[in-house]
C-alpha cells in the first residue's frame, strides 16, 4: 500500500533540486518565492509522475515564451527559439530531472513516467487522486515559473 509522504517537509529539496538543475543545466539564477499561485501559472505545463510505493507527481508551469528562452539555455543557442517540439521536449527534460533529483531523497522505492507537456490558452490539468500538492513560485531574470509537487492519496 502507498505510503503517505509529509509534502510540505519536501518544498525546501524541490526548492534546491530546481535552483541546482537551473544553475547546472540552464546557467541561470532561479530564486525561490515561498508558496505559489496557481491561477497565474503560465500556459505550458511539464510533469513527470512518481509510481510505486510513492505516487505523486511534480510539475512545472510556465509561460511559453519562458519555455522558449529556457530551451534555447539549455541547447546553447543563444538566439530566441519559436515555440515548437524542441521546446516541448526541452521542458519534458527540465521536469524529468527536477523528478529525477527528488526520486533520490524520496525515503521511498519510486518509478519516473516519461514527461507528459501540456499547453494551451484555456486548459485545466488534474493529477487524478492528487489531493496533497505544494506550490513553489520561482522567480528568473527570464520570468517566474511554478513547481508544483502533487501526492496521491487513495480512498
Amino acid at each position: 500500500m502507498p505510503r503517505i509522504l509529509e509534502i510540505e517537509c519536501y518544498q525546501t529539496y524541490v526548492s534546491n533540486i530546481v535552483v541546482d538543475v537551473f544553475r547546472t543545466m540552464l546557467d541561470l539564477e532561479v530564486v525561490s518565492q515561498g508558496d505559489g499561485d496557481l491561477t497565474t501559472a503560465g500556459s505550458v505545463t511539464a510533469a513527470v509522475h512518481f509510481a510505486g510505493e510513492w505516487r505523486g507527481a511534480v510539475l512545472l508551469q510556465l509561460s511559453p515564451e519562458l519555455a522558449c528562452s529556457l530551451c534555447a539555455r539549455l541547447i546553447r543557442t543563444g538566439s530566441p527559439l519559436p515555440y515548437d517540439d524542441n521546446v516541448r521536449d526541452a521542458m519534458g527534460e527540465l521536469a524529468n530531472m527536477v523528478a529525477g533529483n527528488l526520486k533520490s531523497v524520496l525515503p521511498f522505492r519510486v518509478a519516473l513516467s516519461m514527461p507528459t507537456v501540456v499547453e494551451g490558452s484555456n486548459y485545466a490539468l488534474r493529477i487524478c487522486g492528487g489531493n496533497l500538492a505544494t506550490v513553489i513560485r520561482f522567480s528568473s531574470a527570464h520570468g517566474d515559473f511554478l513547481c508544483t509537487l502533487v501526492e496521491m492519496i487513495e480512498k
